[in-house]
């Protein structure tokens, strides 16, 4: 009685979790996936770091404004006059003296009587008017006036410049970073697809390989029932134990063949958990836990028009910008060879002030300008333009080597889909005739008219019938998947 309830217990247990089991549909998993995606992070800050590129280059185009300074320490100063210089300048008023009382000797010399004497008289009168003092005092204030003390120097400019014209270099860095932008978008884009596009394998994998457990259960369960009525047909003497052997072999294979599909269906929701970002362990279901696969029905119809894949497509929208981007480099080469127009303006200030004869104070004064730069000799950007033309050509060839490669697997897939469908359609009549064959065996078998060997025969042939259907029921999702994500939906 111990055991019994320790074993009811367990089963209870166990069918608890099953029901407690997490249900994961088709769009459960591309979300899960989608935000676990380690590399579609990684694109979406690459498109971050576009856009912020993208807006960096735009403000190329504005005013930039700068602000430098200074502080500077000098043994010296700088002196604007000489040494000699400035002992003219203090006695400038004493050589104008000496310079009148020669002259007045000179030309009063030749005056009889009283020519002498009427030169050291006004000689004594220029010196007692005290002329050449006060000129030697205004040489002192010149001397003292253009003394400039710059031992202690400090210095700032505030600097406003804004390109006019620069060859066209700054729109086509502009427009490049637009077009890096838009491409990492569509980059994300594209990571976003494939992540999609894999969990999707994986999705349908674990669909595939759960319907073909069930399948090996299933014939499991028949070899076991056939195994119980050749036991019977033995004790009756109908049978023989070599016919009994065989099917236990058979029924041995069978249960061998429902142990992989186990360890396969396990493997597959690792891959499936794993790709939507849960932890391996994690035990769960797909759709409603009894996912059941399309009936047949006609393929769908997929107008197909090659424009409208070819402006829908990831890789054709990445090479049109990857074309542009091209042209634009041609525009980058072709403006080293153009001439440099820029406005500058700003204040400039300094202690001691050059503006008030060299005070210590600060004094500055308002600038602007034009700053012209004409390329005269330049044969390297006249090759750099060479290289950027062909580098333009080399885009547009793979362009159209793209569109012919789209164009084929396009094809390919709209092909396989079809051939999908009719696999398919003949696998579910193999099933009917599988179906009846298996009946008839049956019958044959209690009524004696055939072998054991016939029926596990007509049980092999069910068994891959239905797996063929299940194949080409995966088969026609994945085509579906491809198709789809090469004509860009």
């Amino acid at each position: 009685m111990t055991k019994k309830i320790i074993i009811l217990s367990a089963l209870l247990t166990i069918a608890a979790m099953g029901h407690s089991q997490r249900m994961l549909t088709l769009d459960e998993c591309r979300e899960r996936a989608l935000q676990s995606n380690r590399t579609l992070k990684q694109a979406e800050l690459k498109k971050e770091e576009t856009d912020a590129l993208k807006k960096m280059a735009m403000m190329q185009m504005l005013p930039k404004v700068s602000a430098n300074g200074g502080y500077m320490w000098m043994d010296k100063s700088v002196n604007l006059l000489s040494e000699d210089q400035k002992q003219r300048l203090n006695t400038m008023g004493n050589s104008l003296e000496e310079d009148i009382n020669a002259a007045l000797h000179e030309q009063l010399n030749g005056v009889p009587l009283v020519g002498d004497a009427l030169a050291e008289r006004l000689s004594g009168v220029v010196s007692s008017s005290g002329i050449g003092n006060r000129i030697n005092g205004i040489g002192n204030e010149i001397v003292q006036g253009l003394e400039t003390d710059t031992r202690n120097m400090g210095f700032g400019i505030v600097t406003l410049t804004q390109p006019i014209y620069m060859g066209g270099k700054l729109a086509a860095a502009y427009s490049t970073a637009r077009l890096m932008d838009e491409l990492s978008g569509i980059e994300y884009d594209k990571e976003r697809e494939a992540t999609l596009v894999a969990v999707d394998e994986a999705y349908w994998q674990v669909v595939s390989v759960q319907h073909k457990q069930r399948l090996a259960e299933q014939y499991a369960a028949l070899l076991d029932t056939l195994e119980r009525n050749v036991e019977l047909a033995v004790e009756a003497e109908v049978s023989t134990k070599g016919d009994l052997a065989k099917v236990r072999v058979k029924r041995n294979e069978a249960q061998m063949s429902l142990t992989k599909a186990n360890n396969g269906l396990l493997l597959s929701k690792m891959l499936l958990a794993q790709r939507c970002g849960m932890p391996l362990d994690t035990i769960f279901e797909v759709g409603n836990g009894q996912t059941e696969l399309l009936t047949h029905g006609e393929g769908d119809s997929l107008s197909i028009n090659l424009d409208d894949v070819y402006a829908r497509r990831a890789e054709m929208r990445m090479l049109r910008i990857g074309d542009s981007i091209a042209r634009e480099g041609v525009r980058m080469a072709a403006s080293t060879l153009k001439p440099n127009v820029v406005f500058t303006g700003g204040y400039l200030f300094s202690n001691p002030n050059v503006f008030d004869g060299f005070s210590n104070s600060w004094g500055g004064t308002w600038m602007a300008g034009v700053a012209v730069s004409v390329p005269l000799v330049h044969p390297g950007g006249v090759f750099a333009v060479k290289a950027a033309k062909a580098k333009q050509k080399e885009a547009e060839y793979k362009r159209r080597e793209a569109e012919e490669l789209i164009e084929l697997q396009v094809n390919k897939l709209s092909c396989e889909l079809e051939l999908a469908y009719k696999r398919l359609a003949e696998a579910e009549s193999s099933i009917d005739e599988a179906n009846e064959n298996l009946k008839l065996a049956d019958e044959s078998f209690k009524a004696g008219v055939c072998s054991s060997s016939d029926v596990m025969a007509a049980q092999t042939a069910w068994m891959q019938a239905q797996s063929e259907a299940i194949d080409a029921h995966i088969d026609i999702e994945m085509c579906k998947v491809y198709l789809k994500q090469a004509l860009g939906r």
